[in-house]
């Protein structure tokens, strides 16, 4: 497998951990944190026996526990971190949809996180099934990159002319070089908090952007004012301006639906379809996600939250 020339040696060295682990048919499904954390209390104290408990659960390790290759490649990639004597991965990997994804190890509480987990798997559902039957996807952007699971499931099994990845975290921009050098898909990369440095003409964008209310400290967590909706209508606007005739835009996210069942955003998006002239689809996929937020003052006027994709393509000519 020819390496692209841009990755740094610790990055290389990532690489060649995700080759040695999809040779091992290494697999792991990230859970939400609060799954994550319950599962590990069943196991007090304990340290890893197998590749899963220390790149997939996150466990502490001696160093005779893993392949000496693994430990290594861990080791050359900045990866590796001591804990009470052991030592631990900072990173996991995931498998989503026949890929494998660096992202970090849990807990994910630095404000630099790289967060993956079921919104991701998801997320990754849904770009799959609204460019289903579609061969190619052109110039393609994924804002809010993270790890990258949005474009390089786009970009699976397609032709493509361009792709780019843009996140404010250059953590994230880093590993998802990675994952995408792995999934052999060349991509560029853009650090910004929103579409800031992204062209016009795109054909389509993917975007994941966060969605809960009342994270300040966590970007990939704050989806600001209107119950956590305002980043997405932000992107939402800014992306239709970037979009070549014909392109869409997938926006997958959150929607804090009100008290006698008012979608707020869903109101907010369908006028902008209506103002920029662009055909709009928005569907629930899932009714009720994170309902530990509803204890919170932010949700105090909220009865759920649901995931909704929202699909816009904006007319030709």
């Amino acid at each position: 497998m020819s390496r692209p020339p841009e990755l740094a040696p610790a990055d290389l060295a990532l690489l060649r951990l995700l080759e040695a682990l999809d040779a091992r048919g290494y697999d792991f499904v990230t859970p939400t944190p609060l799954t994550h954390q319950r599962v590990l209390a069943r196991r007090p104290g304990a340290t890893a026996e197998t590749l899963r408990d220390a790149l997939g659960w996150s466990l502490p390790f001696r160093p005779e526990a893993l392949p000496d290759e693994i430990t290594t490649l861990l080791q050359q990639g900045g990866a590796l971190a001591a804990d009470a004597g052991l030592l631990k991965s900072t990173v996991r990997v995931s498998r989503v949809r026949g890929l494998l994804f660096l992202h970090s190890a849990f807990p994910t509480e630095d404000a630099n996180a790289v967060f993956l987990g079921p919104d991701s798997y998801r997320f990754a559902d849904y770009i799959a099934a609204e460019l289903a039957g579609r061969n190619w996807v052109g110039s393609l952007a994924d804002v809010g990159a993270g790890a990258g699971v949005g474009a390089l499931t786009a970009a699976a099994g397609r032709g493509r002319s361009r792709i780019l990845l843009s996140d404010v975290n250059p953590d994230a921009l880093r590993l998802a070089q990675v994952n995408a050098a792995h999934a052999r898909t060349p991509v560029e990369t853009v650090q910004a908090r929103d579409l800031e440095g992204l062209p016009a003409g795109l054909d389509v964008i993917v975007a994941n952007p966060p969605y809960i209310a009342g994270s300040p400290r966590q970007t990939y967590k704050n989806g600001g004012d209107l119950l956590g909706a305002r980043v997405s209508l932000d992107w939402a606007t800014a992306a239709l301006d970037r979009l070549a005739p014909g392109g869409r835009l997938l926006l997958y996210t959150g929607s804090a639906v009100l008290n006698g069942g008012r979608d707020q955003l869903r109101e907010r998006l369908a006028a902008l379809a209506e103002t920029t002239g662009t055909r709009l689809a928005y569907r629930e996929l899932d009714p009720d996600v994170f309902g530990e937020e509803l204890d919170t003052r932010a949700y105090a006027d909220a009865e759920r939250i649901a995931v909704v994709g929202a699909t816009f393509v904006k007319p030709r000519g």
